[in-house]
């Protein structure tokens, strides 16, 4: 595959995504389009070794997404549970960065405000 052609099929994923994006609650839409953005910032000038693993990664995200948005009702739950073979997959400064995610997508609707509960606050509610 020519430069140009990988440079087009990066492009094309990119935008797919982001305007996957437009369906996700506001608050996810932003946080979503902002790790985005940056992961394929970061990954511009990566070891050619990486990208198809970075590639197939995205694409299998856009897909999953682009499925569970199809099926969206007000109680749609977006998003997978990672497998322990991922998970032990991760450098240890990608596990600090998908707790930091995880973390800040733990917004739940409070009488029509959006609140952070903190784990405290959330079995006090229970």
């Amino acid at each position: 595959m020519s430069y140009k052609d990988h440079v087009t099929r990066v492009r094309i994923l990119y935008k797919a995504i982001l305007r996957l994006h437009r369906g996700l609650p506001p608050q996810l839409q932003a946080l979503g389009t902002q790790y985005v953005k940056e992961e394929f910032k970061q990954h511009k000038n990566c070891e050619p070794s990486l990208v198809p693993v970075f590639m197939k990664e995205w694409t299998d995200y856009a897909v999953t997404l682009a499925k569970q948005l199809s099926k969206q009702t007000d109680r749609t739950i977006v998003g997978k549970d990672l497998t322990e073979k991922e998970i032990k997959a991760f450098s240890e400064n990608q596990i600090e960065h998908i707790y930091e995610l995880f973390s800040i997508t733990q917004v739940v609707k409070v009488n029509g405000d959006n609140k952070q509960l903190t784990k405290n606050e959330e079995s006090l509610n229970t």
